[in-house]
């Protein structure tokens, strides 16, 4: 989802500067200077902040090969648990890592098992999402037992997968363990690093070759309204709110199987759909029960296909059931949703089965456990009748087109300007910390990079999200904010 690369030769600038042109970018930094920031620290925030999502690394392996170890080494920090036993990581977890000035993500997986039940499966499930879900994977052998049976297995998925490899030997200590490493040529892989993750030994030539094989940016692009495909959408709720019968309403035919049974959806449907005078592509997808990891079965597998499928749309539909109180359950849905940087449209279905009680009741909860996605457009529809269809596209094109707006820098501080002078920060401890000035590096979702002079509290930045979206809309879209501070080395006198 890279929002800056465009046709011709100006790509490349437009991708370093975030979503600002040469020259804002130019008056920009002159502002930057005068306020006596670091400018390579405020390049640094508005690459970081413009660029998007980072590229994602997966770290795969059997149990117990140092898998979480060589993840703490290459963020930097000690964030992933280590204990000297196999099988202490079972979710997929993920971190932001850097080297030679590059950001990516890294994904730490449990460790991976052929023919194994119940929660093992489950785990060795998890690294087969995250591969799946990789723009690269480090594949992790421990370089004192060799390979293993269990080790050519994951070579196999690997392969399947056809995603670039690096072959990382772990707990190579010294020089006499690199004679271990090279038995792994066998693998087929290509050359092993033989690394000690413990001690550090390696890890950077490892990196370098990771930062050849990992893209700047992740492979999946969207069919934007520039590019002239169709707009992605995802149906994504709980088992039985009607994703199948929203799906097949909106296309005027059975395309999908509906059946009172919860759960009748396993796989992820794509289907092209005229609406509204345009092509969407919208995909139904498996309802989500609960947290990932407590689930088993087909039902883990369904839940892990229909978050790769919010990963792939432009925006999410949450079908809410409206007859029923809003659960924790819709409320985690509409997060994973919004913490994906999608645009989102809620959409509470069956409204023609409430009487007024239950909508006055619903009304009640939707401000009580909804508040934090009140910017969300909302329709109520019911999926068996068809009634207020024809709202969903309004929906969607508002969603859209608040998930790809950018506010000039110019505007954007004026706007920051006169907020600052009527409300300004609380003082804390003696000082009173101001917004300075800003940029929205990127869109697809709007991201904006603020400079102060001190730290920001969270009350503030929230309010400052509130006032943007009253100022320049952002309807149906997150926005994401990210303070700099200067540094008092850097202060002008």
């Amino acid at each position: 989802m890279n929002d800056q690369n465009q046709p011709g030769d100006s790509a490349e600038h437009e991708y370093d500067h975030g979503a600002l042109g040469d020259a804002e970018y130019a008056e920009f930094m002159e502002l930057a200077a005068e306020e006596g920031f670091d400018l390579e620290d405020v390049e640094g925030a508005i690459e970081a902040a413009g660029h998007g999502p980072l590229p994602v690394l997966a770290v795969v392996g059997r149990p117990n090969v140092g898998k979480s170890t060589l993840v703490n080494r290459i963020i930097g920090r000690r964030e992933a648990v280590v204990e000297d036993r196999p099988g202490v990581t079972r979710d997929r977890v993920t971190y932001e890592g850097e080297w030679a000035g590059r950001r990516f993500k890294v994904v730490d997986t449990g460790g991976w098992e052929q023919d194994v039940l119940g929660i093992d499966a489950s785990v060795a499930a998890q690294a087969e999402y995250a591969i799946d879900a990789a723009d690269a994977v480090v594949f992790v052998v421990d370089a004192k037992v060799g390979a293993t049976d269990t080790d050519e297995a994951v070579v196999r998925l690997l392969r399947k997968a056809g995603k670039p490899v690096v072959l990382c030997a772990n707990k190579v200590d010294g020089p006499s363990g690199e004679a271990d490493a090279a038995y792994l040529w066998s693998l087929g892989l290509g050359e092993p690093y033989p690394v000690s993750a413990l001690h550090g030994r390696g890890t950077g030539d490892m990196l370098d070759a990771v930062l050849e094989v990992l893209p700047d940016a992740p492979r999946e692009t969207f069919g934007g309204a520039g590019l002239g495909g169709p707009r992605r959408v995802a149906l994504i709720g709980r088992p039985n709110v009607g994703k199948s019968s929203l799906l097949n309403k909106v296309a005027g035919e059975e395309r999908v199987v509906v059946n009172e049974l919860a759960g009748t959806t396993r796989d992820p449907v794509d289907e092209l759909i005229e609406l509204g005078g345009k092509t969407w592509k919208f995909v139904d997808t498996a309802g989500i029960r609960k947290r990932v990891h407590l689930q088993q079965g087909a039902d883990y597998y369904a839940s892990l296909r229909t978050a790769a499928a919010v990963e792939k749309a432009e925006v999410a539909v949450v079908l809410i059931d409206a007859s029923e109180s809003i659960s924790v359950q819709d409320q985690r849905i509409i997060t994973m949703a919004v913490e994906a940087g999608r645009a989102l449209v809620i959409a509470y279905n069956k409204w023609d089965t409430l009487d007024e009680e239950r909508r006055y009741y619903l009304e009640r909860e939707i401000e009580t456990e909804l508040g934090q996605v009140a910017w969300a457009p909302r329709v109520n529809v019911s999926a068996r009748t068809g009634r207020h269809m024809e709202k969903l596209v309004p929906a969607l094109e508002t969603a859209l087109a608040g998930w790809e707006t950018r506010v000039p820098t110019g505007r954007l501080n004026a706007f920051l300007g006169e907020l600052v002078a009527a409300h300004p920060h609380p003082i804390r401890g003696g000082k009173q910390p101001r917004i300075l000035f800003g940029t929205q590096a990127g869109t697809k979702p709007p991201r904006f990079v603020l400079f102060a002079s001190g730290f920001i509290e969270a009350g503030y930045r929230r309010f400052i999200e509130r006032r943007l979206r009253e100022e320049f809309g952002f309807e149906g879209t997150p926005i994401h904010i990210s303070v700099r501070v200067r540094e008092k080395r850097g202060k002008k006198k």
